[in-house]
C-alpha cells in the first residue's frame, strides 16, 4: 500500500525503485505479521491453560465428592483388612510393611519410611506371606482386591 502511495506521488519512479520501496517495507509488514501470530498464539495457550484450571477444578470438586461418598466404604475396608491381619497374627512391623506392600511400595520404598534395612523388610514380608498362606505380593494384594473389583453381578 505504502509503495503504491510512492507511485502515486512520483509516477517517474523505476522498477527498481519501486522493488527498494518493497524491500524497505517488508521488514515492517513480517513483523506486523508476527506480532498478529504471535498474538493469536499467546491468545490460544491462554484459551487452553484456562480450560485445564477449568478441568482440574472440575477434578478436584468429583475427586473431593467421590472421597466423601467413600469414606464409610474405605473405613469399612480399613477395619477388615485389620482384623484379616489380627487373624493372620501379624506383629505390629509385619502389619505396617503389609500395608505398604498393599499400595505397591517397593521394599527398598518400605525399608526408607520405616528405617530398617532392606533385607528386614524382604524378611518381613515373607513372613507375612507365611502366615497368610500366600505366595508373594501380588497374592496379598488380590487376597484383598479379587471381591472388590468383581462386577456386582457375577457377587449374587
Amino acid at each position: 500500500m505504502l509503495v503504491a502511495v510512492d507511485l502515486i506521488e512520483d509516477p517517474d519512479s523505476t522498477l527498481f525503485d519501486v522493488a527498494l520501496n518493497l524491500l524497505e517495507e517488508a521488514p515492517l509488514v513480517l513483523i506486523t505479521v508476527g506480532v498478529v501470530i504471535l498474538y493469536q498464539t499467546i491468545q490460544r495457550h491462554r484459551d487452553e491453560n484456562h480450560q485445564i484450571v477449568q478441568d482440574l477444578e472440575v477434578a478436584r470438586i468429583e475427586g473431593r465428592h467421590w472421597r466423601s461418598q467413600a469414606q464409610a466404604h474405605l473405613k469399612g475396608l480399613g477395619e477388615a483388612v485389620s482384623a484379616q491381619f489380627s487373624q493372620w497374627k501379624l506383629t505390629t512391623a509385619e502389619r505396617e510393611v503389609a500395608l505398604l506392600l498393599l499400595k505397591g511400595l517397593s521394599s527398598k520404598e518400605i525399608s526408607t519410611i520405616r528405617t530398617t534395612s532392606e533385607r528386614t523388610v524382604r524378611e518381613q514380608a515373607r513372613s507375612i506371606y507365611q502366615k497368610a498362606g500366600l505366595n508373594g505380593r501380588a497374592a496379598l494384594s488380590a487376597y484383598f482386591l479379587e471381591d472388590l473389583l468383581a462386577p456386582t453381578d457375577t457377587l449374587n
